[in-house]
């Protein structure tokens, strides 16, 4: 059987790996491993999909994964990537973000007895204390090691600076790394590359404290051919949750991604055989269109199910190719008193999450780029009057590819 690290490292996955020969050996027998996520918000997005598919492949090798939510660390706010401090969020908030967070994981791991387990650093770092904290886990760590790390050396550029608290934000991942090793026997921390001081400060607090053998793997970030995060949309981030992100925008994004980008989003991002991801990523010009239908189609099932993936399809060659009916179409319901009580396109363009304001949809309208079926509007206070929902409806279009069907309730 091919090893688990060969595969990841065929489709793209691995980053940096510590003490490599002997993660090799470690993972040629059943091996307990954690991902962090942070819960600062109540959905996960598209950024996080890369460590939950890597984890889906180690559990497919045989690995139990921990799928670790940051109760306790979202308090304090990791500074990685971060310009400023992230907002304080309450206990009530970061509690209530975990519980949304697990159910969105459940689709893709196993989490039945004896297999994954979902587990909140809340749980131990809501309750430590200073004192005893510092002198047994800080006395482990060098300021002077820690201050070359790139997250903090960033944030000490900037005009507010480092504040202690995220300074401190090492100590406390690092010390879930020890915690998930006395409670699971954890030996491998993964996640996103932005995370490698974070983690290289977890696995050397297990051998220090322990004597024991712990190891880091990062995976690469989910980034375009040029080098920009994937995952921005006009309305914010591709987020995995249905009411943030509807499985037909989630369809369409991987539809249109450029056509350098095919062959490593169909290797990250779902379980296709590496033969026929490269067959795919190879097909060139009008053919590999082919290839970003299989890839829109894979990802939207994978993350919404089949059957809300088979709408997304048939509303997009609806829009797009005239083969299908308009039923899966994204549908904007409204009632005729809404309708009354206001009935400007600009509204209907943010209700409907083609635009982010009011201000960007008069903006659209302003640039021609908004249109009610084939009628172009080009006047930012145009209203939609009942009359003209033909069948009880009209398609809203902004650009060339976003669509809704405004439909009488």
């Amino acid at each position: 059987m091919e090893h688990i690290l060969d595969i990841l490292k065929e489709r793209g996955f691995i980053a940096q790996v510590t003490f490599e020969d002997e993660l090799y050996e470690q993972l040629k027998n059943p091996t307990v491993f954690y991902v962090g996520f942070d819960p600062t918000a109540d959905s996960l997005h598209i950024g996080h999909y890369i460590p939950i598919m890597a984890m889906a492949h180690m559990q497919r090798a045989g690995h139990k994964p921990i799928a670790l939510m940051g109760g306790g660390t979202a308090m304090i706010g990791d500074p990685s990537g971060k310009t400023d401090m992230r907002k304080m969020l309450t206990t009530e908030t970061i509690d209530s973000n975990v519980e949304s967070i697990k159910k969105q994981m459940s689709r893709f791991l196993d989490f039945s007895e004896g297999n994954a387990i979902i587990v909140n650093n809340g749980d131990w770092l809501r309750h430590l204390n200073f004192i005893e904290f510092m002198r047994d886990i800080g006395s482990q760590f060098s300021v002077n090691k820690m201050l070359t790390a790139d997250c903090y050396k960033a944030r000490m550029a900037t005009e507010n600076g480092l504040s202690f608290l995220e300074f401190t934000y090492m100590l406390m991942q690092s010390y879930d790394f020890l915690e998930l090793f006395h409670r699971y026997g954890c030996r491998l921390e993964m996640g996103g590359n932005d995370q490698w001081s974070n983690m290289l400060g977890g696995a050397d607090l297990v051998r220090k404290k322990d004597g024991e053998k712990a190891f880091a793997c990062t995976f690469q970030l989910l980034l375009t051919h040029d080098g920009k995060k994937m995952g921005k949309t006009e309305a914010g981030a591709l987020w995995l949750d249905a009411a943030k992100t509807s499985p037909y925008q989630f369809y369409q994004y991987f539809r249109n991604v450029d056509d350098k980008d095919v062959e490593k989003c169909l290797a990250l991002l779902t379980f296709l055989p590496m033969d026929e991801v490269r067959r795919l990523g190879a097909l060139r010009d009008s053919e590999i269109n082919e290839a970003k239908k299989v890839l829109a189609y894979e990802v939207t099932k994978l993350v919404h199910g089949e059957e809300e993936a088979r709408k997304a399809a048939d509303a997009s060659a609806s829009l797009f190719g005239g083969g299908a009916s308009m039923e899966n179409v994204p549908t904007l319901e409204i009632s005729e008193a809404e309708l009354n009580e206001d009935a400007r396109v600009s509204t209907m363009l943010v209700r409907a999450g083609l635009c982010k304001s009011q201000s960007d949809a008069r903006k659209q309208i302003e640039q021609n780029a908004v249109s009610l079926d084939d009628s172009k509007v080009t006047d930012p206070a145009a209203q939609i009057s009942v009359s003209q929902l033909k069948e009880d409806s009209i398609l809203l279009k902004k650009g060339k590819k976003g669509f809704c069907r405004i439909k009488l309730a």
